[in-house]
């Protein structure tokens, strides 16, 4: 009787020993599937900005992906798809950009426009440890590049959805 005891202990001791280990691999493969996403969301871009602006590759897709939202925002969905047609892994850079706070209080808001240009990005831009002024500096990476895939029409778009 007691020897089926400890076999029943041992039998659940496994039993909770595997539970726990597909647990583990299940939340480990989540996160390196966020990470690769991150990683993959449109390389080439990402390298441009990091050489051109001297930036981190977080820093890179996370700023590219509030300028993109901001495009998406103000663009009708055509001619938002039209600038996503031609940018790998839209969706992932602009999941990328961290929320904006507030731009009321963020100084050196005047260079960037008003409110619903590239001003209303400066908080995610901080939130990327990036000054606000850095969103001007993005902005011509992106059209240029989105010119190289897509042509001066589809670059068009993008640079007025910017402005």
């Amino acid at each position: 009787m007691q020897r089926k005891q400890e076999e029943n202990r041992l039998r659940t001791l496994c039993a909770g020993v595997l539970v726990c280990f597909v647990f583990f691999a299940a939340h480990a493969s989540a996160q390196d599937s966020a990470a690769k996403a991150a990683q993959t969301a449109s390389p080439e871009l990402v390298g441009q900005l990091t050489k051109a602006l001297s930036v981190t590759p977080a820093q890179a897709s996370g700023g590219a992906g509030a300028l993109f939202g901001l495009a998406k925002s103000k663009l009708n969905p055509a001619d938002f798809g039209k600038v996503a047609a031609v940018v790998p892994g839209i969706d992932a850079l602009i999941k990328s950009a961290p929320a904006s706070s507030a731009t009321k209080s963020v100084p050196g808001l005047s260079s960037l426009g008003g409110v619903g240009g590239l001003a209303s990005v400066a908080g995610s831009f901080q939130k990327l440890g990036l000054s606000p002024e850095m969103a001007a500096k993005f902005a011509p990476v992106l059209v240029k590049f989105v010119e190289a895939k897509g042509g001066s029409g589809v670059a068009s778009l993008l640079a007025g959805a910017l402005r």
